[in-house]
């Protein structure tokens, strides 16, 4: 598991929430693995207390099972629930890149590009890491724009199953097409198209559907 350092603002709890978030989407914490409350907080540097009530919160999700006298286990993947989340999430960024076609400033472009071309770089030097990393930022700067942030903390929470998914077609997928949909969402929130902004944006989150075959083939073990 990799430990990032407590951010300044952050309680025991939201530290041990988001390290565990982060380590089950990047699969450091596998689907199937038993889980330790005390190895988790020794790991950490917490008590048992902020460890276990982040577990609890992930069960609420349904990323996490908790079993009774036996710790906790990450839950295997349910593409009924990766389906439901992914339907909540083209929701909502289908409404937000209209509203970026609209509310958009120079300044967005310029901030756009840059993160692009970044993911340009990861995905030709294979740093899947950071790429995974800035494909959230690119869609939470979307977000940005629209002035919609508490929207993106839903979707954040909602999103847990189907960003395993996408972590995982990262390693399994040869042809990525993550970062050419995104200059294309770019290209038409530059060009104020909502009609064309929906198409790569429902483009662009179904593409799973067709990773599919090859993520389960690679990992077999980790789904229902």
């Amino acid at each position: 598991m990799i430990v990032t350092k407590k951010a300044p603002n952050e309680n025991g709890r939201a530290f041990a929430l988001r390290t565990l978030r982060e380590n089950i989407i990047e699969t450091k914490l596998k689907p199937g693995d038993v889980l330790s409350e005390k190895a988790l907080a020794d790991e950490m540097g917490l008590s048992r207390t902020p460890v276990r009530e982040a577990l609890i919160q992930l069960s609420t999700l349904q990323i996490v099972e908790i079993l009774p006298q036996r710790g906790s286990k990450i839950a295997l993947i349910d593409m009924n629930i990766v389906e439901e989340a992914n339907f909540f999430r083209m929701i909502m960024e289908i409404a937000v890149a209209k509203l970026a076609c609209k509310l958009a400033r120079e300044d967005d472009y310029h901030e756009l590009e840059n993160i692009l071309k970044l993911q340009d770089f990861y995905i030709q030097s294979a740093t899947l890491d950071q790429l995974l990393k800035s494909d959230d930022q690119f869609h939470q700067y979307l977000f940005k724009i629209a002035n919609k942030m508490k929207c993106y903390e839903m979707v954040t929470n909602m999103s847990i199953h189907f960003d395993r998914v996408r972590r995982l077609a990262l390693s399994a997928v040869t042809d990525l097409k993550i970062v050419e949909d995104h200059w294309h969402i770019y290209h038409a929130i530059r060009n104020h198209d909502e009609k064309v902004v929906e198409t790569q944006i429902i483009n662009h989150l179904n593409r799973y559907h067709i990773d599919e075959a090859s993520i389960r083939q690679t990992y077999p073990s980790y789904f229902k």
